[in-house]
């Protein structure tokens, strides 16, 4: 995706000669469309990813979608939802992100107090990069699955 943006930005200015400062330019404009297209294909990664997830039995375990019972009807119980469908899943995507979020920035805490006790890095941007963020990433994927299962009354964990 940036780089169809960054090429119809370079034709729509006419196609000039390539010199040093128009390949510096338009390496700029691909890594800053390469920044948002990245973070808007991880969104629907995330999002397809979820689907998977709740239709497949992985570890002799699997999620399960519950239905939410009535208001009207005290002694309704839920009930498992076997063709689960994106727009199921749509809430329940939005706290397990806002759960990797939360457990991101918590793991972020810890690590900058350890990072100020136990070593000589004055600031965050001495010892934060994106490969220790992607790491918190995997990090708060496993602890948001669990986490998942007790914050959300709608997902159950049930053997398979």
């Amino acid at each position: 995706m940036a780089i169809v943006i960054t090429l119809g930005i370079y034709i729509n200015q006419g196609l000039k000669p390539l010199d040093s400062e128009i390949s510096t330019a338009l390496l700029a404009i691909f890594k800053f469309w390469f920044v948002l297209s990245w973070s808007f294909a991880l969104l629907i990664i995330l999002f397809r990813s979820l689907k998977y997830i709740f239709n497949k039995c992985i570890g002799s375990y699997k999620f399960n979608l519950l239905t939410c019972p009535k208001e009207d009807k005290k002694e309704q119980t839920r009930e498992i939802i076997v063709n689960i469908g994106y727009g199921d899943l749509l809430k329940v995507w939005r706290k397990w992100f806002m759960l990797i979020i939360w457990i991101v920035a918590a793991q972020m805490i810890l690590a900058l107090v350890i990072m100020k006790l136990f070593s000589s890095y004055e600031n965050i941007f001495d010892w934060f990069n994106i490969y220790l963020l992607y790491i918190f990433i995997l990090i708060a994927g496993y602890f948001s699955f669990i986490a998942l299962n007790i914050k959300c009354k709608k997902v159950r964990i049930t053997k398979c």
